[in-house]
């Protein structure tokens, strides 16, 4: 058994963040599935501006689809180039999919980042690509902004599976997961069944700690007074933001709410981690996944990440453990002036930002490529 395998096992799903066309055509996600228990797939703008972006790999079928569609938006070009990934993505896990009786098995795909403060624009998007793709094994990525969390209520009410992206903080994670909640009982009134209703929680992991880590490197190097302490904490915050997380959940699924939708068949709300690829060289490039370990969740990695997990990552029920220490990290953030309140939530701005970029560029890239046949 492979380590992702056995990370499987341990109850953390191993899935890919990655999606490439010449990468699905040499059958390497039916590898992944066959040999280290892969359950999932995520995109996001930046994955497909990567891959569309460069290269000529989406060449003959952008051709086709001009020739089919003359002037076509360039937004329904992506699009269409998109689904095609998404759908022999999907198609691919759909075995997993049966297998484990829709628990898991999924592919993600995002409604336009354009869009990330709009909840009625998400809500149509949503709907409109989920009918596009037209695979039960589909996720629909919303963002976990304000205008999301009512999004997210609609979209799971209208028995579409919802992957709520970049999450950083645990009030705002709550509040999707309540969205979740809202949106099966929605479901549970109206008289339609929830079994089959899948959604994760996406948390954005390596991101805190860069951003934290900056803050402390600074302090320290100014010669702070409180510099042992803050070295002590260095590349700590993030594991434990998502660690605290869990706990929430663990709680959550022994209230009362939960269990009587848990009654109804409902599947829980997995914690996913995202972000998951080491950004600073000093750490291990294991570590976002060694030590977020635990049943129900998902992580979801790069393939330089799931390489290096393959092959020295270690394997133990670590997202329950050091509980305490957990708590002691966050409240010498806390004591410590780190704000991480206040960097979650500029990490949200700067990730919706990020996206935004990426997708101007994916659309570029393609306008430029029907220019160059122009």
């Amino acid at each position: 058994m492979s380590k992702l395998s056995e990370l499987g096992a341990k109850g953390c799903a191993p899935w890919l963040d990655f999606v490439d066309r010449k990468f699905l055509e040499a059958k390497g996600l039916e590898k992944l599935v066959a040999e280290d228990g892969l359950t999932g797939v995520t995109s996001n703008p930046s994955i497909f501006e990567k891959a569309m972006g460069h290269g000529d790999a989406y060449d003959a079928t952008l051709a086709a689809f001009d020739k089919a569609n003359p002037g076509a938006a360039t937004i329904d070009r992506y699009e269409h180039l998109a689904i095609q990934d998404i759908k022999a993505a999907a198609d691919t896990l759909k075995p997993v999919y049966d297998r484990l009786d829709a628990k898991d098995g999924y592919v993600s795909l995002e409604v336009s980042p354009y869009i990330a403060d709009d909840t009625d624009a998400t809500i149509a998007e949503a709907e409109k690509l989920w009918h596009a793709v037209d695979r039960p094994n589909l996720m629909i990525k919303i963002p976990g902004t304000a205008a999301g969390a009512p999004a997210i209520s609609a979209t799971i009410a209208k028995g579409i599976n919802v992957n709520v992206t970049l999450l950083f903080s645990v009030d705002a994670y709550i509040k999707v997961a309540e969205a979740y909640a809202a949106g099966l009982e929605e479901r549970v009134k109206a008289g339609q069944p929830v079994d089959r209703i899948a959604s994760v929680a996406s948390f954005f992991i390596s991101r805190i700690d860069s951003a934290i880590d900056k803050k402390i490197d600074e302090r320290v190097a100014a010669g702070d007074a409180e510099a042992e302490a803050l070295k002590a904490v260095r590349g700590k915050v993030a594991i434990a933001n998502a660690k605290r997380a869990y706990q929430w959940y663990l709680d959550f699924l022994k209230s009362d709410r939960w269990q009587a939708l848990a009654a109804k068949g409902a599947q829980p709300q997995r914690l996913l981690w995202a972000s998951t690829g080491t950004k600073d060289p000093s750490y291990p490039d294991t570590l976002y996944v060694d030590t977020l370990i635990g049943p129900d969740t998902v992580n979801t990695m790069p393939p330089k990440t799931m390489d290096a997990f393959r092959d020295h990552g270690t394997v133990a029920d670590t997202l329950t453990a050091d509980i305490d220490e957990a708590r002691h990290v966050l409240a010498e953030a806390d004591r410590l002036g780190l704000d991480l309140n206040g960097v979650t939530d500029t990490l949200v701005e700067e990730g919706v930002s990020s996206f935004v970029k990426a997708f101007d560029d994916l659309l570029g890239a393609i306008g430029q490529k029907q220019a160059a046949k122009a």
